[in-house]
């Protein structure tokens, strides 16, 4: 056991506890007693807290869906943050943004289930990739608002990132790797075969 006592792995585990916080859910259910699991898509994301409660409180919802949206960001940027400061290296840092993001999508709190890690990843990626994520940033609200799906827009943001990561930050600050942003894409797109599987079918939601 004495590997726990290692500060990337204490690190580690921190990140990966943090991001399992489900905070839309916790949100959702203090404040108007609703199980967003148990309707739309499922997933305690921002997304469907936003289509989950604007039926009984669309003026709720949509502060519910961005204070969601925030708190599944900050919940990778708090932990990376610290690990900057005290002066982590930048495989370390990597590493802490995949735990984050493998937390949010795979809860300790809920039996290993969770969101879709777009939230918590815009939050890591912010921290490591800032100009790259920005522009992904864009392409999200652009299509988000031109096409009203939500998934549309975020696996857009996704690609977007990982193309201007090659050409803004070929060197990936020194790891000369984009591994960690793969696992991360991975897991994000992993998380959303529902939702492609629905974009090849047209029942994909709109979000209103």
């Amino acid at each position: 056991m004495e590997f726990l006592f290692n500060i990337n792995v204490q690190f580690y585990i921190l990140a990966y506890l943090i991001g399992g916080i489900p905070f839309g859910l916790l949100l959702a259910k203090s404040l108007t007693g609703k199980d967003i699991r148990e309707s739309g898509s499922g997933s305690i994301g921002a997304t469907n807290v936003l289509r989950v409660l604007k039926e009984s409180n669309p003026s709720l919802a949509k502060k519910l869906a961005i204070l969601t949206v925030v708190c599944d960001a900050l919940k990778g940027i708090v932990v990376l943050l610290i690990a900057k400061m005290i002066g982590l290296e930048s495989e370390t840092l990597w590493a802490i943004a995949v735990f984050a993001v493998i937390g949010h999508c795979y809860s300790p709190y809920l039996k290993f289930e969770g969101g879709k890690g777009v939230a918590t990843g815009a939050g890591v990626l912010f921290v490591m990739l800032p100009l790259e994520t920005l522009i992904a940033f864009i392409v999200w609200f652009i299509v988000g608002k031109g096409l009203k799906i939500s998934s549309i827009s975020s696996l857009s943001a996704l690609l977007t990132l990982i193309v201007a990561s090659y050409l803004i930050t070929p060197d990936m600050h020194g790891i000369y790797s984009h591994a960690p942003l793969y696992m991360i894409a991975f897991i994000i797109v992993y998380k959303h075969i529902p939702n492609i599987v629905r974009l090849f079918q047209g029942k994909e939601s709109k979000v209103v």
